[in-house]
């Protein structure tokens, strides 16, 4: 009931206040519901994008948009005059169906092409599951965007190749060797791009076999081409090779850019990243490398067959990397270098928690040399070894090798090198038969994790450090101020205290 006063009509507040209570009072659960149902709505047209729209002859009503479907993966460019899919010769991706008869036929039709400029193969998003295919010349092999190819487990699948010339046998077992997943011989440009795609080795199983031993032939690269030339890898990911993961062979003009490699950190032997095997004219740059065995390692030729080979890598860049080898080094000169490896710059590279960071490595019986190497720019972060220079690597091919046949390393340059969290920041050690000449030491800083008595060791070795260099350098080298001044001549000492646990 409503109270008025007199002829005014006015509402009493008060007993506003008590009706109000009282309806309250009386419908507590209408109203709860009546909260609960206008809650709801505001969540779905909030959360759910309810939408309101007229419809038919219903008028209007309450439509629940669904989500958008993922967009579709970004389509292939065409990098040559004739592209073709993957699919268009019957692959299927389901990482089951077995694809090389596939990828053979499109092989063949593209080197159908070779005098209109070739052709592209394009691989769509799936998981194509192939035994070891060939490429062929005036090709462009493009990895979609979620695409990868998984090369078959069972050896069976795998030919066997003759024995690299310049190794005399296969690097692991004598007599034949598995050929790679991905392969090419005498071919000219060559091209792996794609939208960061990958290639998969599947290389568990025969990381497993070789450890047991029951293997009889050296295990595949992922991605082997040999005597080509012109030849780009770019914006794809390797991974999980069984041996090497890129060994360019005898090959001119190789371009490798935005590459991720990848393999696990231990219990995946020999897993090399790319090794440029006497080649010139290499360009290695703005790659992410981290595996079981050296990120890089730049080679030509084992003992005597290499040097009969004579083939030299020479002319080859290796800038802004990253690397990581836990068992090995993150970039490697060697130690197969018979046919010789000269004119070699590494530049704004990081290594970390590594067993080594550079390494040069070589010994009696390689014969050849190492020379104009520079390294600038390098930053080590946890690595056990900074700087090494070996040369007793004494692994060959087999007793053939001719003791009288010693290596030449000279002109060896590091500059700009920093880091924390290294143990031995220099292990520079030659031998009264391979001494190191003319190597120098410019603007270095690093961090020190174990504070031992010759954390800069030195044997057999000449050269120059040039003003501030920390830790101490040995007292092997000259001492040069910034201004190229002589302040203090050698001493001729030719052994430090050696830490072999590096």
């Amino acid at each position: 009931m409503v109270e008025t006063s007199g002829g005014g009509g006015r509402l009493h507040p008060h007993g506003q206040r008590r009706s109000v209570a009282a309806f309250l009072a009386a419908n507590k659960t209408l109203l709860a519901a009546a909260w609960v149902v206008g809650f709801t709505l505001v969540f779905l047209w909030q959360s759910a994008k309810v939408s309101v729209g007229g419809g038919g002859r219903g008028g209007g009503f309450l439509r629940l948009r669904s989500a958008p479907p993922p967009p579709p993966s970004r389509p292939a460019p065409l990098l040559r005059p004739k592209a073709y899919e993957l699919t268009d010769f019957g692959g299927v991706g389901d990482g089951r169906a077995v694809n090389t008869e596939a990828f053979e036929r499109a092989v063949k039709a593209i080197a159908a092409l070779a005098e209109r400029g070739g052709g592209q193969l394009n691989v769509p998003p799936g998981r194509w599951l192939t035994a070891p295919f060939n490429l062929t010349s005036h090709m462009t092999l493009f990895l979609a965007e979620g695409s990868e190819i998984l090369g078959i487990p069972d050896e069976r699948y795998w030919p066997l190749m003759p024995a690299l010339p310049s190794y005399g046998y296969g690097r692991e077992r004598k007599g034949p060797r598995f050929g790679s997943l991905i392969h090419g011989q005498n071919l000219k440009d060559v091209v792996i791009t794609g939208h960061n795609g990958s290639i998969n080795g599947q290389g568990e199983v025969w990381w497993m076999k070789h450890r047991r031993r029951i293997l009889n032939n050296t295990r595949p690269p992922l991605l082997q081409l040999m005597w080509s030339k012109d030849i780009i890898v770019a914006n794809i990911t390797l991974k999980n090779s069984p041996f090497w993961h890129f060994h360019p062979y005898d090959c001119t003009n190789i371009t490798v850019s935005n590459v991720t490699i990848l393999a696990p950190i231990s219990s995946a032997p020999n897993t090399d990243g790319i090794d440029p095997d006497s080649c010139q004219d290499v360009l290695i740059e703005n790659c992410y490398i981290s595996v079981g065995d050296d990120a890089i390692a730049v080679k030509s030729g084992w003992d005597q067959y290499g040097i009969a080979y004579g083939r030299p890598s020479r002319n080859i860049v290796i800038r802004n990397v990253m690397a990581r080898s836990l068992v090995s080094a993150g970039i490697s000169i060697g130690s197969e270098m018979s046919g010789g490896i000269a004119n070699v710059t590494v530049e704004d590279v990081r290594i970390w928690e590594s067993r080594r960071g550079l390494r040069i490595k070589t010994a009696i019986g390689r014969g050849g040399y190492i020379r104009d190497i520079s390294y600038r720019n390098i930053t080590f972060d946890n690595v056990r070894a900074g700087i090494v220079i070996k040369v007793d690597y004494n692994e060959h091919a087999d007793d053939g090798y001719d003791r009288d046949a010693f290596p030449d390393i000279t002109n060896i340059s590091f500059k700009e090198i920093h880091g924390q969290g290294v143990r031995v920041p220099v292990r520079a050690h030659g031998s009264s038969d391979i001494p190191i000449k003319d190597i120098s030491f410019q603007d270095m800083s690093i961090g020190i994790s174990y504070k031992k008595k010759h954390i800069f060791q030195c044997s057999f070795i000449e050269g120059r450090v040039i003003g501030s260099v920390f830790p101490k350098p040995c007292e092997n080298l000259d001492l040069y101020n910034e201004q190229g001044q002589l302040v203090k001549r050698a001493a001729m000492v030719n052994s430090t205290e050696v830490d072999y646990d590096i």
